[in-house]
């Protein structure tokens, strides 16, 4: 029998923290405009923090599939950018320390990976579990973001309406440490953001900002927001210059605005899911945001 606590190093001087919330996310799994992963680094690299806890990357990561990357420079390697997943104490703008956990989604060990996570959860004296992630919807940018929300008891999202019935999807490290943990007493929050199916490979910050404010009206957590609301205004003007230029473009959105419009008002019972929504302008949609995202990927 493996022992969890093998899976993790827990640092020695590993605070002792009044109940707080812990923060996660792990890349590898779906995250429509990056707003899990936007909104992890956004609080990390902008409050101060420092590592509590890491994971033993050489056991759960598969190298082959996610190779790292390495620098070689004229006749030799000189550097290794070694994968760690590890858990934060971080403090928010209020004073207040919470935990944020990141990294590569692990590719092995998973159930032994969660009872790991159950263990430092219960050293740590975790309150509270939220994970964020984007999920492609067929939604214009124009409109405001939804979220679906889950949880381990129904009591923490307050009854809210779901897009989804019960459906079967390929699983994730994240919706597995919500089912284990919360079978095991644990309070724990997800938050799957609506991102506009068009824009879902690009780095969507608006994203990020809904999925953060989001963690403020669940834990009251509060957030240093200007620069991700900035980054997210500037995308936006990126956007509108983009669909201006093209009235194939502006034809989807008008059309997706006037379903989003009539899903809002009930006049139409199909639900918004991007791949179960059939767009008549959706070649041209794709194509042209392609030419869109290439562009700016060119210009950063």
């Amino acid at each position: 029998m493996f022992d969890p606590t093998d899976l993790y190093e827990l640092a020695a001087d590993a605070p002792e923290l009044p109940d707080p919330v812990l923060l996660y996310h792990f890349d590898g799994f779906v995250d429509a405009g990056g707003a899990g992963r936007l909104a992890l680094s956004h609080l990390l690299a902008e409050l101060e923090h420092r590592v509590v806890a890491t994971f033993d990357v050489d056991r759960l990561l598969d190298y082959r599939s996610r190779r790292p990357i390495m620098t070689f420079d004229t006749d030799r390697w000189v550097e290794y950018e070694s994968p760690e997943l590890a858990v934060h104490v971080a403090t928010d703008s209020t004073g207040t320390q919470f935990l944020v956990m990141s990294g590569p989604e692990p590719d092995r060990e998973w159930d032994l990976f969660a009872k790991a996570v159950a263990e430092l959860v219960k050293r740590l004296r975790v309150s509270k579990l939220v994970t964020l992630h984007g999920i492609p919807m067929a939604v214009p940018h124009t409109r405001p973001l939804g979220l679906t929300m889950h949880a381990s008891k129904p009591e923490l999202i307050n009854a809210q309406t779901s897009a989804f019935g019960r459906v079967q999807v390929p699983g994730s490290v994240a919706g597995l440490l919500e089912l284990r943990l919360g079978a095991q007493g644990h309070d724990a929050v997800g938050y799957a953001i609506h991102v506009p199916h068009y824009l879902s490979q690009a780095e969507y910050p608006t994203a990020a900002v809904t999925a953060l404010e989001a963690v403020t009206r669940s834990t009251g957590l509060v957030f240093p927001m200007d620069s991700l609301r900035d980054a997210a205004r500037r995308t936006t003007t990126e956007i509108e210059e983009q669909i201006h230029a093209s009235s194939e473009l502006s034809t989807a959105i008008n059309g997706l605005e006037q379903q989003y419009d009539a899903f809002a008002a009930g006049a139409e019972r199909e639900n918004l899911i991007a791949e179960a929504t059939p767009m008549p302008t959706g070649d041209e949609l794709a194509a042209q945001f392609e030419r869109f995202l290439a562009e700016r990927d060119d210009d950063h």
